[in-house]
């Protein structure tokens, strides 16, 4: 007897890849949410262990806030002479990598050739942190304290008893948050690059961190020692505090 083994028709094989296609469209973006949550975690975990660290460094410095520095690239992070408040606080977290968020994309700022560090591929390669240190909140040291490459000409020391309000104080946060414009925030589209896909981490003065998702929870939040809220307009420049102290 002869046996004849039936094979697939075109109709069965074509039912079958629309099936693989089906479950690849739903279970891809499930994958990629849980990715990105995954990398939220990260993010926000380091946020939490830096804003200790911090605490740890004011603890054994009389109360006062480390001196602030911000997007400093010449020399960029890793190299001899580069000053960042990322370095200050190291010996207490010991790992450069807590400095680092996972989805620290870069951005055009970093190939800018003056103010960033061609090559290097994050703001944490370049400037030493993903995070931006708000610059109300640190102590300014004339004759130290720089950002940009720019060493600032005035003081204002920052200890605990100068927050009103440290609990609602943002001192740190992501450098880049999807709501940031240009317009609000000075984030031209030439120096933007979008990292979270839902908002970013915050780091507050007393030390806890959280991730804010809404334009209207950042400007919510207290950025100058005194109280001023980030979205609060000051009457004497007619901007928002934001401009003024994150």
């Amino acid at each position: 007897m002869t046996r004849y083994r039936q094979a697939f028709t075109l109709i069965e094989l074509l039912v079958v890849i629309a099936i693989i296609a089906i479950l690849a469209a739903i279970l891809f973006p499930v994958f990629a949410q849980a990715r990105e949550k995954a990398r939220e975690t990260a993010c926000i975990s380091n946020a939490r262990q830096i804003g200790l660290q911090v605490r740890m460094y004011v603890s054994d410095y009389d109360e006062v806030m480390p001196i602030f520095y911000a997007y400093n690239s010449q020399p960029p992070s890793g190299t001899p002479g580069h000053k960042g408040i990322e370095l200050l606080i190291l010996p207490y977290g010991k790992s450069r990598e807590l400095f680092r968020c996972p989805n620290d994309a870069g951005g055009p700022a970093v190939a800018d050739p003056d103010y960033g560090c061609p090559g290097r591929p994050s703001y944490h390669a370049c400037y030493g942190s993903s995070y931006r240190f708000s610059k109300g909140s640190f102590s300014v040291v004339a004759g130290e304290s720089s950002q940009n490459n720019e060493i600032y000409a005035f003081s204002r020391p920052v200890s605990d008893a100068s927050f009103a309000l440290p609990a609602e104080t943002r001192m740190m946060r992501d450098e880049m948050f999807p709501f940031f414009t240009e317009s609000k925030y000075g984030y031209v589209p030439d120096y933007f690059r979008q990292w979270h896909a839902r908002g970013g981490s915050v780091i507050f003065v007393d030390g806890h961190a959280r991730f804010t998702v809404s334009a209207g929870a950042f400007d919510a939040q207290v950025v100058c020692p005194d109280g001023q809220r980030s979205g609060d307009i000051n009457p004497e420049t007619g901007e928002m505090y934001y401009w003024g102290c994150d």
